[in-house]
């Protein structure tokens, strides 16, 4: 049964039909203000090649070389990187015919006269299969030292975010003019995924494709005794190979499905598509706060709350109107019009939270999934119990100051459902006029749903033996 509350806000508010998940028992309504979230995507650009995500066939998964001169000049965006860039790839091997290994090669082109060198600053990637496999974790599991994970997006974001720079990935890259050089080559063994998030700087700049030839068969020559026999082994593609299939490959098929045009509303049956372009904005980083150049974030009232919405899409703006999903600068006709979800995306934010009562109060911030909508900004509907696809899977650090002014850092993995409420990633005690700095910080996970919220909520409880 809804809470008396929920039912006299519905009733005081609501001038539409309620929805099924409003009338149904089983269906939590908590009704609160929602708020957009402040700040905006930097102009970082991201290499960004999820479409499609399935391979099965060699070829071009994304190229931004120029198309002249390509036996298929369709495969090519025509659009080369420089400066400061990211890497986001995640990809699943299933080959059309036999078992054999498939290689993801990133080829990176100086089309210019002066010799270009690449860094990469901070890489890593993972396999499902023997890297991170997808297991079955609670809720909510603190994870100080970084051995918690679920599938290798949940790894991936969770070890970028704590630092982690594999040294098969860390390098300097010297181009020559006119060359190229795989800054990666990575194996994917088939039915397995894998991710990849690299941050990159490039002093000039470079064209770039990444690529999908299976393992090479070379026939070895070797006596055994008097006699010459002959064996095969498997290699992975060479450069000049991988150059080969930039200018005579195409575009891998089959392809995903296509997204709805931007200009039409088709609400629940909106086809976001994969991405698979250049995107605009790498992190959100942001200061919540009261607004009009208030330093800080009043805490709600007891009993209250507020939420900001994380990485909302076209049709789930919780009544925001804001859309946080990235441009895209160039894409393929059948990918997603934006980087929808915003894998890799860094979420940095800043709550000055104050008491500014004259009790003390008891707070929590969480990060919750509820159901997704478009609309009305004074409630969130979530599952008494939420059952079915995991919507978010992933580490968030948390980082806060304690009753003793000293700096707390902490990494939860969490697991959610939709419409789970999750559980608080912190909770203290306020004095009456105190302030206090909660950081919450996260890469949105590879494999989630969008959009989560972010909610701070004043207890109705004041729990007043929590440490501080």
């Amino acid at each position: 049964m809804l809470s008396l509350l929920s039912s006299l806000l519905i009733a005081q508010t609501a001038s539409y039909p309620l929805t099924y998940r409003e009338r149904n028992p089983q269906f939590i309504t908590q009704p609160q203000e929602i708020r957009p979230l402040p700040g905006q995507l930097n102009d970082v650009l991201v290499f960004n090649s999820n479409s499609p995500e399935v391979i099965s066939t060699e070829g071009v998964l994304l190229s931004t070389f120029p198309p002249n001169g390509k036996r298929r000049p369709d495969a090519h965006l025509n659009y080369p990187v420089e400066g400061r860039f990211d890497v986001f790839s995640h990809h699943i091997s299933r080959p059309a015919q036999g078992n054999k290994t498939l290689y993801q090669g990133l080829l990176v082109h100086n089309p210019t006269s002066e010799t270009v060198v690449v860094k990469v600053l901070q890489g890593a990637s993972y396999l499902n299969s023997s890297d991170a496999p997808f297991i079955n974790l609670p809720p909510i599991v603190e994870d100080p030292s970084g051995q918690v994970f679920s599938g290798p997006g949940s790894r991936l974001m969770g070890d970028i975010l704590r630092g982690v720079n594999q040294d098969e990935l860390s390098r300097r890259i010297v181009i020559p003019p006119h060359q190229s050089r795989m800054l990666f080559t990575l194996p994917i063994k088939p039915s397995s995924a894998r991710s990849t998030f690299l941050r990159v700087y490039s002093d000039g700049p470079l064209y770039m494709a990444n690529l999908a030839l299976y393992e090479v068969a070379e026939q070895i020559k070797y006596k055994e005794g008097d006699k010459e026999k002959v064996k095969i082994a498997y290699r992975e593609p060479n450069l000049n190979e991988w150059r080969h299939i930039v200018t005579k490959g195409g575009l891998i098929y089959p392809r995903d499905l296509a997204p709805t045009p931007p200009d039409v509303d088709y609400g629940d049956k909106t086809i976001y598509g994969r991405v698979a372009g250049i995107s605009v904005g790498s992190e959100w980083e942001a200061r919540l706060s009261d607004g009009q150049g208030k330093p800080y974030l009043t805490i709600p009232e007891r009993g209250g709350a507020f939420s900001y919405p994380l990485s909302t899409v076209t049709t789930g703006t919780h009544g925001t109107q804001q859309i946080q999903s990235a441009p895209m600068l160039v894409r393929y006709p059948d990918t997603a019009y934006k980087a929808h979800g915003n894998y890799g995306v860094h979420y940095n934010l800043t709550l000055p939270l104050v008491n500014k009562t004259n009790e003390p109060q008891t707070v929590a911030v969480t990060l919750q999934t509820p159901f997704k909508k478009n609309e009305y900004a004074d409630r969130l509907i979530f599952s008494r119990q939420p059952q079915g696809q995991v919507f978010f899977r992933g580490t968030v650090q948390v980082n806060y100051e304690d009753g003793e002014g000293t700096t707390q850092e902490r990494f939860f993995h969490l697991v959610q459902r939709q419409g789970q409420q999750g559980e608080p990633l912190v909770r203290f005690n306020l004095k009456p006029g105190e302030q206090r700095m909660v950081e919450v910080d996260f890469l949105y996970p590879p494999d989630a749903t969008p959009p989560q919220v972010l909610t701070v909520e004043t207890m109705q409880l004041f729990y007043g033996n929590l440490p501080n």
